[in-house]
């Protein structure tokens, strides 16, 4: 899951696209903008903060 869940500049909610994101382009090996494109995120503030998002969900909360 990300945090904070909507873009900051504009408010579309990039949360949902998040897991795929992650999963495809950070710890695949495909092309990011690829990744972004397929997703559908096409404003350049929502990709610009998917792209740079430092998931620290894991670190702050790591007890599930």
């Amino acid at each position: 899951m990300m945090i904070p869940v909507r873009c900051f500049t504009c408010g579309n909610v990039v949360g949902e696209h998040w897991d795929e994101f992650k999963e495809r382009a950070r710890e695949g090996d495909e092309d990011p903008a690829k990744v972004l494109d397929e997703l559908g995120v096409e404003r350049h503030c929502c990709r610009r903060m998917m792209v740079s998002h430092k998931d620290l969900v894991d670190v702050v909360a790591p007890y599930q």
